[in-house]
């Protein structure tokens, strides 16, 4: 920030600046946490019993905000701060799938509102019966890309399906792909015509007067990746073009970010320990229990955890992704 030339680039000094903010933050809160620390242990040394359980409120008090800074260095991905762009899709299986891929959407969505973060539904293709083809939306909030990142991967359910009249267990599937909403002058990608197609289809919706019954809604498809990227937030077909090219070309972006890294790793020779895509969690509803399978972290209340109770289990996640946590070895009940 000293340097001079800094300031005749207003959009980098711009991210610089709000860069050392979130830096000063953490290093005074270091220093503020370690003065702290320090004098309370100095009077600890002197106290006597009764002082002790006089002290014992600020001592849990610091154990808190060393919990908090401690959080602050598992955000090693890039963009942790910006927003969420979250699509789930169903996998083979039909209707018990599409069921899972309902439930993992408003598990996500619920999560975000649980937080007070602003949660926007870009496009939703139904299922046949229940439940949903796929859902795309945006998670807005402090981190909110950050904590979500962890959830990148296949969700794996086993329940006594609903829709099998002979009470049958079953297990279903359903991807859930996360990429950061990064600044749009970050993304130097041109997308020629010639490699979009564009439909135009009719918005769905609940029905009544707020029904959009006008084909406004767009899905944009990149005909070299096979990528396609829906838009019906508005009942503008122009916004839906446009919302729908943006997301579009946030996951070509970071699809040739995740390319640029594994060539770079393999030059270093390096074996990559993140695998994305692979099955990352068991929803074992029958038997009251989930587990994730890269950090071994058990949970006893799924209705909670599908209501948007995730919190410990992104946590863990984020610790397994910096490196600070390896699952025991262990047996699956599945």
């Amino acid at each position: 920030m000293s340097d001079p030339e800094l300031w005749n680039d207003s959009e980098r000094a711009r991210k610089v600046t709000q860069e050392a903010g979130t830096v000063r933050r953490i290093v005074d809160e270091y220093a503020a946490l370690n003065s702290d620390a320090q004098g309370l242990s100095e009077m600890l040394d002197m106290a006597d019993a009764e002082e002790r359980e006089m002290l014992a409120e600020e001592q849990a008090s610091i154990g808190v905000r060393v919990d908090e800074l401690y959080r602050e260095t598992l955000f090693t991905m890039k963009h942790a701060d910006t927003a969420a762009i979250v699509r789930v899709k169903s996998g083979a299986g039909g209707t018990e799938s599409q069921d899972w891929a309902g439930m993992l959407s408003r598990m996500f969505m619920r999560w975000g509102e649980r937080r007070g973060y602003a949660v926007e539904l870009v496009d939703q293709q139904d299922g046949d019966q229940a439940g949903v083809l796929s859902s795309e939306f945006i998670i807005r909030g402090d981190k909110a890309y950050g904590m979500m990142a962890p959830e990148h991967g296949v969700h794996r359910l086993v329940r006594v399906s609903p829709f099998d009249s002979n009470n049958r267990r079953h297990t279903s599937f359903a991807s859930v792909d996360v990429v950061a909403e990064v600044p749009v002058e970050e993304i130097n990608i041109h997308i020629p015509d010639s490699d979009l197609r564009r439909d135009v289809f009719r918005s769905q919706g609940a029905g009544g007067q707020g029904v959009n019954t006008t084909d406004s809604a767009v899905r944009l498809t990149h005909l070299p990746t096979g990528l396609a990227v829906a838009s019906q937030v508005t009942r503008s077909q122009i916004k839906n073009h446009d919302i729908a090219l943006q997301i579009l070309k946030q996951r070509l972006y970071d699809i040739e970010v995740k390319k640029r890294e594994a060539e770079e790793a393999k030059a270093r020779g390096e074996q990559k320990k993140i695998e994305w895509g692979s099955q990352i969690r068991s929803y074992v509803l029958d038997k009251q229990y989930i587990k994730d399978h890269r950090t071994a972290v058990m949970k006893h209340n799924p209705a909670d955890v599908l209501d948007g109770d995730l919190d410990d289990l992104m946590w863990a996640g984020l610790e397994w992704m910096a490196g600070k946590r390896v699952a025991e070895e262990s047996t699956d009940d599945e």
